[in-house]
């Protein structure tokens, strides 16, 4: 069993967000994995989204103080954060850490390691990911979470592909066209008609 974690964050002095923050997290007690949750931020401004993570995991990791993440998927990469009443430093490194990972670290329990999904990921193939990544059989890293995720999408729509051409090849066969008889009896076959012959002749 998974826990979703149902948060909308509060942004300075204003009202909560609209947008809920999209998280998920193994179950407390679950087997050590590779993976502990899927995080799928809304852009890859790690400025903004981060903030609203830490507030999340704060109460329920202990305090993090440090972030680490790959280049590979964020453009601009902050020295730290506000988050929770104090200051979050944000890691990089260009090799050695899974691009699709963020590392995580807090003086209560040590380490934690979420998938990070690309924002612009559908929402079925998310909802897919976030599924496997807290699944209690997990073992993949997060890249091979990703690969399979997009294998699975892959298969689905050559899938979908193939079902629409033999059902155009089926209509263009006349398969949906075929004309219906004008006059069936009850039970269903072809009524004829046939001519019958004049009176007396």
């Amino acid at each position: 069993m998974t826990a979703t974690v149902p948060f909308t964050p509060a942004v300075g002095d204003r009202a909560p967000s609209s947008s809920p923050l999209r998280l998920t997290l193994a179950r407390a007690g679950a087997p050590p994995a590779l993976i502990d949750g899927a995080w799928w931020p809304r852009s890859r401004n790690l400025t903004e989204e981060l903030p609203a993570l830490v507030e999340c995991l704060d109460p329920l990791w202990g305090r993090i103080t440090r972030i680490a993440v790959s280049r590979t998927l964020w453009p601009v990469i902050p020295g730290e954060v506000p988050a929770h009443g104090h200051m979050v430093r944000v890691g990089w490194s260009n090799a050695g850490q899974d691009p699709h990972k963020l590392l995580l670290l807090s003086h209560t329990f040590g380490r934690w390691d979420l998938l990070v999904i690309p924002p612009e990921t559908a929402p079925a193939t998310a909802a897919r990911l976030m599924a496997t990544a807290t699944d209690p059989l997990r073992s993949l890293p997060a890249s091979g979470l990703i690969r399979e995720a997009e294998r699975f999408r892959a298969a689905a729509e050559a899938a979908a592909y193939s079902d629409s051409l033999r059902e155009a090849v089926w209509d263009s066969e006349g398969g949906h066209d075929a004309p219906t008889p004008a006059s069936r009896t009850p039970d269903g076959p072809v009524t004829r008609h046939v001519p019958t012959a004049a009176a007396g002749v």
